[in-house]
């Protein structure tokens, strides 16, 4: 048994039609049951994000897709502020709860009947004659891929300080385990469970360069290097892409915060899930 939980939180996609009535009808719910509900905001209001730093919620209920639940975990991770899914939009390879089920399974909350699964998070730092840019938290990925010229950059990797592999392609990913299902699997990389602690790196569309995705222990410390006379960006999960110059550096190691998520089923719920996305791809629908 966990902690029992009684103040939330709820965010969703204003995007998805009828998603701000949905975050009303869960709340009255919750509320009939005894829980207190601290706020019901789109997740980019601002207004939530003091609920979440001042600690004043015990978790955050998200209706929407995975791009929603990653809004999220951005949010909270710093703050160690748990997340509960109810998918709403396609995929949902990070969120457990259908619309047809969340009131089964909310109500275990307020009894603390559900488990914590802890996801490592890794740390990006953009460096510029080893002096640093910016540093950012990744729930996915960090891409460090060409600009607007369609060409391949060359870029090397190092791993804790020695030479790793050399690329001239579209890009490369340095992934989490959650990651390992996002762009990296589009890109060939190979699927991680999401309780291991390991970093990914996988090359987009190398040429005559290696092609495998390479497996890290949670410890090492990556550098990427770009090599390009012309254009090149890199990007956090997805976010605006940051312009690179030639000889810019992006170090990748494992972050100090984890993102948490709030789950009802046994951990090999992950491995059914996915099997039913890789028999049909819930994003590719024929009438």
């Amino acid at each position: 048994m966990e902690k029992k939980l009684t103040r939330f939180a709820i965010a969703y996609n204003a995007q998805i039609p009828k998603s701000r009535s949905f975050g009303d009808e869960v709340g009255a719910f919750l509320k009939g049951k005894g829980a207190y509900i601290i706020t019901n905001k789109s997740i980019n209001d601002d207004a939530l994000k003091p609920c979440v730093e001042m600690q004043d919620i015990d978790a955050l209920i998200v209706l929407g897709g995975d791009g929603t639940m990653l809004r999220a975990c951005h949010l909270c991770s710093t703050s160690n502020i748990p997340i509960v899914g109810i998918n709403l939009g396609t995929m949902g390879f990070l969120i457990e709860l259908q619309p047809t089920e969340w009131q089964t399974y909310l109500p275990k909350l307020l009894n603390g009947d559900y488990r914590m699964e802890r996801r490592m998070m890794l740390q990006a730092q953009h460096l510029r004659d080893k002096k640093s840019l910016g540093i950012w938290q990744v729930v996915n990925e960090v891409v460090v891929c060409r600009g607007q010229h369609v060409r391949p950059v060359r870029l090397t990797t190092e791993v804790d300080g020695y030479p790793m592999a050399s690329y001239v392609a579209d890009g490369v990913i340095a992934a989490t385990p959650t990651g390992s299902t996002a762009y990296a699997l589009a890109a060939g990389g190979a699927i991680l469970p999401p309780d291991v602690r390991n970093i990914i790196i996988v090359p987009i569309a190398p040429h005559l360069s290696p092609d495998q995705s390479i497996v890290l222990s949670e410890g090492a410390r990556v550098k990427i290097k770009v090599h390009a006379a012309y254009e090149a960006v890199f990007s956090i999960d997805g976010h605006p892409p940051v312009i690179i110059a030639d000889g810019d550096e992006v170090s990748v190691t494992a972050s100090e915060y984890n993102t948490s998520f709030i789950r009802f089923h046994d951990p090999g719920f992950f491995y059914r899930s996915l099997n039913r996305y890789l028999e049909q791809n819930p994003s590719f629908n024929i009438d």
